[in-house]
């Protein structure tokens, strides 16, 4: 065991996770089977996600809109291959009214009022949203439509884990439309890169570009683009998809348009998403057996001040120069908590952030009052030093954006040294036993083979990289004219 309680990654990583995110306060079950309540420090790293993504749509000419939670039954229906795909993870409504039971016992359903036509709570809002668009594009010169929503979904699920996989939670579905198939393609791609641009640069983590296969494809699409990371216990993460559909939906809704010429055309589409399973990617790449890690960029307190005293007059005289520190910190846009709460002692404080994985810790006392220092520890790497308060600010800063680059080159060596190649089914059992990680192989595009790799393995195929690569045998079959694919056992 180690700090509070928590259990060590290398003898229960399930459990380690578990209690990391219960301890680090971030979110908890609730009362409702498969649910989550995300605590205020969990939803405050969420909002920096959120915010930060935010941006990047509107800088790429996307606008936020709102859309119905319900949708009726009969518009899943329209599109044959997405009803499949969503039909066994539908919440349902019958009814919509309540009333008292006779015998005074409470309320029940009123069997007088159900409804025409049930409603779905929403999986996924593709349906409702080209319903709308039917109306909303007439003529080429209604296009583009470029929107976003943030919202929360529902995919009943029987096996849940916080973040990872719960029957409720939050993400934002982009859903756009356009004039022809290339700049479908166009947005497809280009959303799959502000993706991996924000999972690298902001989360500090490295990412495999690539294609779905057939039977992992989103239902309803034509393409799906996916970016896959690698957890520390060797799974692999699915952190971003972005839909190529076609003209599936389009067709399924009757959503057409007049071109420069006046002849009719269906609309091509989009669709693409990220959730609050970034959270899991976010604790299970960085986090170590003393709790969280945050990047500097999602942390909401990227600096704790905590006072060392004896006395309320060293305590003033140390209020002093940290409420200082703070001003100069927030002028520099970095958020600062300075903790002289009287109730709790230095040594639990120091352990409290740790386990929130705030990125830089300054403990200030008397004697570094008179040595003009502070200690300073950096929680990336547990390392402290005793550091002038000269230009404290400035060095702060160059810090906080050095840990930002230490994680990510971190996780990439990780994920290099956990990359491997293998020619047989038995050689890759053999690395997926031992240490798991992303397992490249040669396979024939067969929907029977990949299944068959899948049942011998417990591995999927994450992606077909973007990047091209000479053929080989397939790792099944032995068929030449195989593409190298990347196989990992997944979340």
């Amino acid at each position: 065991m180690s700090s509070k309680g928590i259990v060590k990654r290398s003898e229960d990583f399930s459990k380690w996770y578990n209690e990391l995110v219960t301890k680090a306060d971030l979110a908890e079950h609730s009362d409702v089977r498969g649910c989550m309540i995300i605590k205020p420090y969990g939803y405050a790293i969420w909002e920096k996600i959120k915010d930060q993504l935010d941006i990047m749509f509107k800088e790429t000419g996307h606008q936020n809109a709102y859309f119905p939670l319900f949708i009726p039954k009969s518009y899943l229906s329209k599109e044959a291959d997405h009803v499949e795909g969503f039909a066994k993870e539908c919440a349902v409504v019958t009814h919509y009214r309540l009333k008292n039971a006779e015998d005074g016992s409470g309320v029940i359903v009123d069997p007088d009022a159900r409804l025409e036509e049930e409603l779905i709570v929403r999986p996924t809002s593709e349906t409702i949203i080209w319903n709308t668009y039917k109306k909303w594009i007439q003529s080429y010169r209604d296009l583009p439509i470029l929107v976003n929503q943030w919202a929360n979904v529902v995919r009943w699920e029987m096996r849940t884990r916080l973040f990872l996989r719960t029957s409720e939670f939050l993400w934002q579905e982009g859903h756009t439309a356009h004039a022809t198939k290339n700049e479908a393609v166009e947005e497809t791609e280009k959303m799959l890169g502000v993706y991996a641009q924000f999972v690298e640069e902001h989360m500090a983590i490295p990412v495999l570009k690539g294609l779905k296969t057939e039977n992992e494809r989103f239902a309803g699409a034509e393409e799906t683009y996916c970016i896959e990371a690698l957890m520390q216990d060797g799974k692999a993460l699915q952190a971003g998809t972005s839909h190529f559909l076609g003209q599936n939906f389009a067709k399924a809704f009757d959503v057409t348009f007049a071109d420069k010429e006046g002849k009719k055309n269906h609309v091509w589409a989009t669709s693409w998403g990220v959730s609050t399973r970034l959270m899991g990617a976010l604790i299970m790449t960085h986090s170590d057996d003393k709790g969280l890690i945050l990047p500097p960029k999602l942390a909401p307190i990227q600096v704790v001040i905590v006072p060392i005293y004896k006395s309320q007059e060293q305590l003033q005289e140390i209020s002093d120069f940290a409420l200082q520190l703070k001003k100069e910190l927030e002028l520099l846009n970095i958020s600062v908590r300075y903790d002289d709460d009287d109730n709790k002692k230095p040594g639990w404080k120091f352990a409290e952030y740790e386990m929130k994985g705030v990125p830089l810790r300054i403990a200030v006392g008397p004697r570094d009052l008179e040595n003009n220092t502070v200690e300073l520890a950096r929680r990336d790497d547990l390392s402290k030093n005793t550091v002038s308060q000269d230009n404290l600010s400035s060095t702060l800063l160059k810090l906080l954006d050095q840990i930002q680059k230490d994680l990510f080159s971190k996780a990439s060596t990780f994920l290099k040294k956990n990359t491997s190649f293998a020619s047989t089914i038995e050689e890759m059992n053999k690395i997926l036993n031992s240490k798991g990680g992303f397992v490249e192989a040669y396979w024939n595009g067969d929907s029977k083979t990949e299944q068959k790799i899948k049942e011998l393995t417990k591995a999927t195929i994450r992606c077909i990289p973007l990047t091209k690569s000479s053929n080989g045998k397939c790792i099944l079959t032995g068929d030449l004219n195989s593409k190298k694919v990347v196989f990992a056992r997944a979340y």
